[in-house]
């Protein structure tokens, strides 16, 4: 493998279904070198045919993982028009989230589920997900927790923990685009969040965002 391609297989590991971003955002092709820096990805690292269980059962780590591939899967899939031979499972969802509790799961954790703090956090990690077209278990998670997300996203920002803020605020956004009621003005969390910027990684997530919500994507 050259330098070159080592690096791509990187990338797309990294940044996961927000390496093709682009074209789902703006209905472009996708473009021959980006569909084969996808396939090498997906060739020299597969997703694992038997995904772990989820957090706590199962460790977190690994999960995120699976969830990560099987949105870079899906939206490669939809994207170029040949076929696939690479197969990412449907992972098991997350665990349920009890808006009650800051921190700590209830007394009866199967049905209570687990504090907002970690649930929040945990969604934040699989922020490439909340793209437009990408749909399963950790969507209908998040749709059932939209105020553990808002309250997440405002607790990182007045921690001043902007890339988390950005992760979980884009899962705001993606929400608000698919027509759920928020508790928050995620336009205007978008904007400061935005503002304050951050590395790259937030950046992006800021800029998605902005994308889901239909604000005018600044080019500067």
């Amino acid at each position: 493998m050259t330098s070159s391609a080592a690096v791509a297989v990187g990338a797309v590991r990294v940044l996961g279904a927000d390496a093709l971003a682009p074209y789902v955002l703006t209905g472009r092709a996708l473009l021959p070198e980006e569909s084969a820096a996808v396939r090498l990805s997906l060739s020299a690292l597969p997703p694992v045919q038997r995904p772990p269980a989820a957090p706590p059962d199962g460790r977190e780590r690994p999960w995120l993982r699976a969830w990560i591939d099987w949105g870079l899967v899906a939206v490669a899939a939809r994207l170029d028009p040949d076929p696939w031979c690479v197969a990412a499972p449907v992972p098991q969802g997350p665990p349920p989230c009890d808006d009650s509790a800051p921190r700590h799961r209830s007394a009866d954790g199967a049905v209570g589920g687990e504090g907002w703090v970690p649930w929040s956090l945990r969604m934040g990690q699989l922020a490439s997900l909340a793209l437009p077209g990408l749909d399963g278990p950790v969507h209908q998670a998040a749709r059932s927790g939209a105020l553990a997300l808002a309250r997440g996203a405002t607790r990182a920002l007045l921690r001043r923990d902007f890339a988390t803020a950005a992760r979980i605020t884009r899962w705001l956004a993606w929400l608000a685009a698919d027509g759920v009621a928020l508790p928050l003005d995620v336009a205007l969390l978008t904007e400061d969040i935005a503002l304050r910027g951050g590395d790259d990684r937030c950046l992006l997530d800021a800029a998605i965002a902005r994308r889901l919500l239909g604000l005018e994507v600044p080019t500067t």
